[in-house]
């Protein structure tokens, strides 16, 4: 009988990050020379952050493979250790073929260089030789549908021209291992589709893919196995509906600790303050408005973002909407009041809750279940709508015949 060797074996990996209180930061560094001459054997105050505590797993080549967990429970930082953006402070990974990724938008691209030259690097960086990329280079190019920005440098690309040829890339150059974290969300949803259809296609040709998110439906449609994740720990590998099933657990668990600020994941460089939901009712066909409040903090550098998820009672999100979308980034050294306003498509009747993130490079609070409403079946039919209408939400439709 044959041994097939896994795709992926992991084994009592750790990563550790050591952080340093800002109050024992020196301002300057002549402050800092001083401090050192002053005190020479004082150490700065520092404590260890685990986030990623002793996880073993193996998986099997042409696996789908999901990542589940709340913000904060180690996902992205496995994929960085199993990607080499990163290296494990303990145990040990083995991998059977190359790594093509897709990680936090930002990574992976040279920005000075143009897509066309990145395609190149990053195909030359996976040890693939230029007629094998060249070989792929048109399909590339069509799938993201950046061909008139292929000579224009990345770093004047939108977040979502970045993200298509990035994921364009990463699944088009036939490497043993596809890796893809949760920055699909800012991809418009029939580029969402045509990415989910690639992987489903990488799996079945029997590459190994690993799938961050937090969009459960996409997760169940694509992936035959999960891992759940909860505070840098590995609690589940197995069924993705068991996974499923503690995701909307801990969830519930989480949007009750998360109205303490303290407790909230995140940097904590900014917080939400204050959030206003209005009526806790809405009809189907209403305007919905959520109003927030962001503290400033005088030290913060560059500006953010903030980005809301509408998620219903079964944990799936079923609207995703970035501030980066509308071209808002906002400064952090003034506070802001941030005004969401979304109608349509219909939401089902329910009830349903709204997660709020404010982000930089990397997730600066996130307060999962910062608001609720439910919503109430008005709706604009001159039938009857039938229970349990197939669908996330729902459309503006009618029939006729001609």
């Amino acid at each position: 009988m044959t041994t097939v060797t896994p795709a992926i074996q992991v084994q009592h990996l750790s990563k550790h990050y050591t952080i340093v209180h800002d109050e024992d930061r020196p301002s300057t560094a002549a402050e800092s020379v001083l401090r050192r001459i002053k005190h020479p054997l004082t150490r700065p105050h520092t404590e260890r952050f685990t986030a990623l505590d002793d996880v073993s797993f193996d998986i099997q080549p042409g696996s789908a493979v999901g990542i589940l967990g709340r913000n904060g429970a180690g996902k992205s930082t496995l994929l960085k250790l199993l990607t080499r953006v990163a290296a494990p402070s303990e145990g040990r990974i083995r991998l059977d073929g190359r790594v093509g990724s897709l990680l936090e938008v930002g990574t992976g691209f040279h920005p000075e260089l143009t897509g066309r030259e990145n395609v190149f690097l990053n195909g030359t960086l996976l040890g693939m030789k230029k007629a094998e990329i060249r070989r792929r280079f048109d399909e590339i190019v069509d799938f993201a549908g950046v061909e008139k920005f292929l000579d224009t440098p990345v770093k004047r690309y939108s977040s979502g021209m970045y993200v298509r040829l990035a994921f364009a890339v990463a699944a088009h150059l036939e490497t043993e291992i596809l890796a893809i974290d949760e920055v699909l969300a800012v991809g418009d949803a029939q580029f969402q589709a045509k990415c989910i259809e690639r992987m489903r296609r990488a799996a079945d040709d029997g590459r190994t893919v690993l799938y961050v998110s937090h969009q459960i439906q996409t997760v169940t449609a694509l992936c035959d196995s999960a891992l759940f994740l909860e505070n840098g720990r590995l609690i589940q590998h197995g069924s993705v509906d068991d996974a499923v099933a503690l995701y909307q657990t801990t969830r519930e668990k989480a949007v009750m600790e998360q109205v303490d600020i303290d407790r909230r994941p995140g940097t904590g460089e900014l917080r939400i303050q204050r959030v206003d939901v209005g009526a806790p009712m809405v009809r189907t066909d209403e305007t919905k408005q959520v109003e927030f409040l962001v503290n400033a903090n005088p030290d913060f550098s560059g500006q953010y973002f903030v980005s809301a998820h509408v998620v219903d009672a079964h944990g799936a999100t079923v609207l995703h909407m970035d501030s980066r979308a509308s071209n808002l980034w906002l400064d952090g050294t003034q506070e802001q009041k941030v005004v969401l306003t979304f109608k349509g498509p219909w939401l089902h009747p329910g009830e349903y809750s709204v997660d709020l993130f404010v982000c930089a490079s990397g997730i600066l609070d996130s307060f999962e279940g910062a608001a609720r409403f439910e919503v109430h079946p008005v709706l604009p039919f001159r039938g009857t709508v039938p229970d349990g209408l197939a669908g996330a939400v729902l459309a503006d439709f009618d029939y006729e015949t001609r």
